[in-house]
C-alpha cells in the first residue's frame, strides 16, 4: 500500500475546487429572493412579524382607498402613490429576509448537486466478495470498498486501509486530506471522493439521514426560530409601535381642534413612518446573515440560537484528543543512545516500523522521510508483529533483526536491567514520559541503539489563537483522560487557561453545569461519541465533522474544518450578529423619532401657523410631507439591508466604548439622516407636480 500526503496531489488531482458555502449575492440568487419576496406577501407569513403586518394592513387599506378615488376622481394620484409605496415597504422588508435565505438556498443546491447514485462496492459478510450494490440499498452496519477514483457512498467510519480524500465537495477546500482507520481521523462523508489508495468503510447512517442530508437541512434553516434575543426585541417593537398607535390617534382631536381635515389613510400611512419598520424589517435578515456568515468560514448551524449564543460566551471547553492535538501519537524525534550516530538511529527506527500499520508506525516512517531516509523493506523480510506478550515489533532479514517498542519489555529481551542501561538512555526516557510522551526504546541485531519520542502532537497555532480568545474576554479549559503530568503537559504547550484531568463524560457534564450555575455561557468542542453528553449540555456545541457521528448530532455546530480554534470565528460571528442587531435598532428608532419631528409640524402648520417655528424643514405640502416620508421609510430598507447581510464589523473593545460608538454612528445617523432624506425626496416630488 503507497501512502501519499496531501502535499504530493497536485491541483490536477483533485479537480476544480468547489465554491465556498455563502458566497456572494449573484443575480440569479437575487432573482429568486425578489420571487420569495412576493410571494411572502402572504399575510400568514407575516404574522411573526407583528411591525410589517400592521404595515400590509395599513396598505391593504390604503389600495381600497385608493381604488376608490380612482373611482371617484377625487385626488387619485397622491391615493394611488401611497398605497404603492406601502406595499414597497411590505416588499422590501420581505426582500431583506429572502436575500439572506437565499443565499442559504444557493448553498443548499450547491450541496445538493453533490449527491451520487453510483452503485457502492458491497463486501459480502460471507464470502468477502464484492457485489455491486445502489447506495441508496446500504444498511447501517454494512461494509464497503472504496478506491482510488469512487465516490463515498455514505457515510461512515473506516475499519481498514488509508487513503487522501477529497473533500471539496463538503468543506469547499481543494486540499484532500488523509483519512485512517483508527484515531480521529477515521470519519468519511458521504460524497466525498478518494483520490488515492483504498478504504475499508462501515456505513454508519441510513440512506436520507447522511450528513450531507443534515447539512441540505441546516443550510436551508429548517430551524430559524427566533432567539431569546430576537423575541425580547419584538416585544419592544411591538411595545413602540403601541405607543405612535396611540400618538397618531391623539393627532386625530390635535386636527379637530386646528381645523385640519385628516384622512384616516393618510394618518395610517403617518403611522406607519413612525413605527420601527426599519429594524423590524430587517430583523430575520440579521439573524439569517449570522448563520450564512458562519458558512463562509465552513461551520454549519442548526439555528439562529447557536449563532446569537455564541456571542455570549465566557467559558470554552476543549477535548484534548483530537480537537486540541490531532489525536494519534506520533514521532517527533529518535534519541540515539552514545556511540551511535543520529542517521543509524533514525534508520533503525524506520526499519523496524515498515510493517507496522498503525498510526505510530506510520509517523515514524513519516519522520524519517522528511529526514531524508527512505527504507525499502528487504528482500524475504519476516515481520515480527506486536502481541501482548512481547509487547514489540519489528522486521528480521537474513541474520538481520530490528525491533522497537516498550522500554521494559526491550531491556528485558536483551537481558538489561533498567540501572544497566546507558544513563543517557534513561535520562531520555525519563524526559519524554515527564513531558507526556511515551518512550520507545529500539534496537538493532539485538543492540540498543536509541529511543522513540512518541507525542500527541498539539496542532499548529493552536496557542495563538487561545491567547486571542482569552483577549476577548473567554476562559479555556482542556478536557482530556490522561494523567494529571500528561495533562499539565499539554495545557502548557497549548496555551489553555485551565485544564481537566482524568475526566470522564459524567466530569464534564458536571463542569458544564457548575459554570453554567455561575450565569456563565459555555461553549464545548469535541470530536468522540463520548463528547456528546457534554455537546449536548453546552450552550454552543461545536462537533469536529471527522468525529464520531453522536457527537455530530448532539452538537449545535459543526465545524467542517475540524479546527478547535475556529470557535474564535464562530465567536466573532456571534458577537458581530449582536453587535449589527443593536447598531440597526439604535439607527431605527433614532430615524422614528426624527420623522416625528420632522413631520407632523408641516401637517399641522396650517392650522396651527404656531407650529411654523418648529417646520425647519420647509416642505412643500402636508401631502408631499407624508408621502416623502413613505418614501423614505421604505428605501431606508432596501439601503441598510447590505448591512444587516455584511454586519457591522467586530472589534474587540469595552461594551462602554461599544456602546458610545454605536450612540454616536447609528443613533446620530439616525437622527440626521431622515432629515435630509425626506427634503430631498420632498424637493424631488414637488418639483415633479406628483404632490
Amino acid at each position: 500500500m503507497t501512502f501519499v500526503t496531501s502535499q504530493e496531489i497536485g491541483p490536477e488531482t483533485v479537480g476544480e475546487p468547489k465554491p465556498a458555502l455563502g458566497g456572494g449575492l449573484s443575480a440569479a440568487m437575487l432573482s429568486r429572493a425578489l420571487k420569495d419576496a412576493v410571494v411572502k406577501l402572504n399575510p400568514r407569513h407575516l404574522l411573526r412579524n407583528p411591525v410589517i403586518f400592521v404595515t400590509w394592513i395599513v396598505a391593504l387599506l390604503a389600495t381600497v382607498s385608493a381604488a376608490g378615488a380612482v373611482a371617484t376622481g377625487h385626488a387619485a394620484g397622491f391615493a394611488v402613490q401611497l398605497a404603492l409605496w406601502l406595499w414597497a415597504t411590505v416588499l422590501f422588508a420581505n426582500v431583506a429576509e429572502s436575500v439572506a435565505e437565499g443565499r442559504g438556498k444557493a448553498a443548499a443546491d450547491s450541496l445538493r448537486a453533490t449527491r451520487v447514485t453510483t452503485p457502492a462496492k458491497l463486501i459480502d459478510p460471507a464470502t468477502g466478495k464484492v457485489i455491486e450494490t445502489p447506495a441508496g440499498d446500504l444498511t447501517i452496519g454494512s461494509i464497503v470498498l472504496v478506491e482510488a477514483g469512487d465516490v463515498i457512498p455514505s457515510d461512515g467510519e473506516i475499519i481498514e486501509g488509508v487513503a487522501s480524500v477529497n473533500e471539496a465537495a463538503i468543506t469547499g477546500e481543494s486540499a484532500p486530506v488523509i483519512r485512517e482507520s483508527g484515531g480521529d481521523r477515521s470519519a468519511v462523508t458521504g460524497g466525498t471522493t478518494v483520490v488515492s489508495d483504498w478504504l475499508k468503510v462501515r456505513i454508519t447512517s441510513a440512506p436520507g439521514s447522511t450528513f450531507l442530508d443534515r447539512m441540505i437541512a441546516m443550510v436551508e434553516g429548517a430551524d430559524r426560530r427566533k432567539t431569546p434575543n430576537e423575541l425580547a426585541l419584538s416585544v419592544l417593537l411591538a411595545g413602540l409601535t403601541l405607543v405612535f398607535l396611540i400618538a397618531v390617534v391623539t393627532l386625530l382631536g390635535l386636527g379637530a381642534y386646528s381645523g385640519v381635515r385628516l384622512d384616516p389613510i393618510v394618518l395610517g400611512a403617518l403611522f406607519i413612518t413612525l413605527i420601527p419598520t426599519t429594524i423590524g424589517g430587517l430583523l430575520s435578515a440579521v439573524g439569517i446573515a449570522g448563520m450564512d456568515r458562519l458558512l463562509k468560514v465552513n461551520v454549519l448551524a442548526t439555528s439562529g440560537r447557536a449563532v446569537e449564543a455564541a456571542g455570549d460566551v465566557d467559558t470554552l471547553l476543549l477535548d484534548k484528543t483530537g480537537t486540541i492535538t490531532f489525536g494519534n501519537r506520533m514521532a517527533t524525534e529518535v534519541i540515539p543512545v552514545p556511540g551511535v550516530r543520529p542517521e543509524a538511529a533514525l534508520r533503525a527506527a524506520v526499519t523496524a516500523s515498515l510493517a507496522d500499520e498503525t498510526p505510530e508506525g506510520r509517523s515514524i516512517v513519516e519522520l524519517g522521510r522528511n529526514a531524508g531516509i527512505v527504507v525499502e523493506t528487504p528482500a524475504g523480510a519476516r515481520v515480527i508483529p506486536f502481541t501482548a506478550v512481547t509487547r514489540q515489533s519489528g522486521l528480521e532479514s537474513g541474520g538481520s533483526s530490528w525491533r522497537k517498542g516498550a522500554v521494559d519489555a526491550v531491556l528485558k529481551s536483551l537481558d538489561l536491567t533498567e540501572a544497566a542501561a546507558p544513563a543517557e538512555f534513561r535520562a531520555a526516557v525519563d524526559r519524554i514520559a515527564r513531558s507526556g510522551g511515551t518512550p520507545l526504546a529500539v534496537t538493532e541485531n539485538g543492540a540498543l541503539v536509541g529511543v522513540i519520542h512518541l507525542k500527541d502532537v498539539v496542532k499548529p497555532g493552536v496557542k495563538a489563537r487561545f491567547a486571542e480568545l482569552r483577549a476577548m474576554g473567554l476562559r479555556t479549559v482542556m478536557i482530556t483522560g490522561d494523567n494529571p503530568v500528561t495533562a499539565a503537559a499539554i495545557a502548557s504547550e497549548a496555551g489553555v487557561d485551565d485544564y481537566l484531568a482524568e475526566a470522564t463524560p459524567e466530569d464534564k457534564m458536571r463542569l458544564i453545569k457548575a459554570e453554567q450555575a455561575k450565569g456563565r455561557l459555555v461553549a464545548m468542542c469535541g470530536d468522540g461519541a463520548n463528547d456528546a453528553p457534554a455537546l449536548a449540555q453546552a450552550d454552543v456545541g461545536v462537533a469536529m465533522q471527522t468525529g464520531a457521528q453522536a457527537a455530530r448530532e448532539a452538537g449545535n455546530m459543526v465545524d467542517l474544518d475540524s479546527d478547535p480554534t475556529k470557535v474564535i470565528e464562530i465567536v466573532e460571528v456571534g458577537k458581530q450578529l449582536l453587535i449589527t442587531r443593536g447598531a440597526l435598532t439604535t439607527f431605527s428608532i433614532a430615524n422614528d423619532v426624527a420623522k416625528y419631528f420632522a413631520i407632523i409640524p408641516a401637517m399641522f402648520v396650517v392650522g396651527l401657523p404656531a407650529l411654523g417655528a418648529l417646520n425647519i424643514m420647509r416642505l412643500g405640502s402636508p401631502e408631499s410631507a407624508i408621502l416623502s416620508a413613505v418614501i423614505f421609510n421604505a428605501l431606508v430598507i432596501v439601503a441598510l439591508i447590505p448591512l444587516a447581510l455584511r454586519g457591522v464589523k467586530y472589534r474587540a473593545v469595552g461594551a462602554g466604548k461599544l456602546l458610545g460608538r454605536n450612540l454616536l454612528l447609528y443613533g446620530l445617523g439616525g437622527l440626521i439622516a431622515p432629515f435630509a432624506g425626506i427634503k430631498l425626496i420632498d424637493l424631488v416630488i414637488t418639483g415633479l407636480g406628483l404632490a
